[in-house]
């Protein structure tokens, strides 16, 4: 914070501005995770338990959205965090020859 001090020549009298720097939250995007017919349903329960850090209750209700639905949300994070969370699971989709795609797209009432 920075300060400034004025001085009145009159009575001596000392006043400080201090200056607010507002820091702006970071801009969150949702993860998706997309349906396909190879991936397998416990694989993707894994990494939305794994990476995503759901209880297995919660990853198994995001799993059965994404099978009926095409697409689901694993998380909503700052956009380094979201992108490297879907690296690191595309990476270890590969690892196990699994076509798995994740996207990011910003949250539309993130402002």
């Amino acid at each position: 914070m920075g300060q400034a001090h004025d001085e009145d020549a009159g009575g001596g009298v000392t006043t400080e501005t201090q200056e607010r720097i507002k820091s702006a939250r970071p801009r969150l995007f949702r993860v998706l995770v997309h349906n396909d017919d190879y991936t397998t349903r416990e694989f993707v329960v894994y990494v939305l338990e794994h990476v995503f850090r759901h209880s297995e209750a919660e990853a198994t209700r995001i799993m059965i959205h994404v099978h009926r639905k095409g697409v689901g949300v694993a998380g909503i994070f700052p956009r380094e965090i979201a992108e490297t969370k879907m690296h690191k699971v595309e990476r270890l989709a590969r690892s196990y020859d699994y076509p798995l795609v994740l996207s990011m797209e910003p949250l539309e009432d993130d402002a």
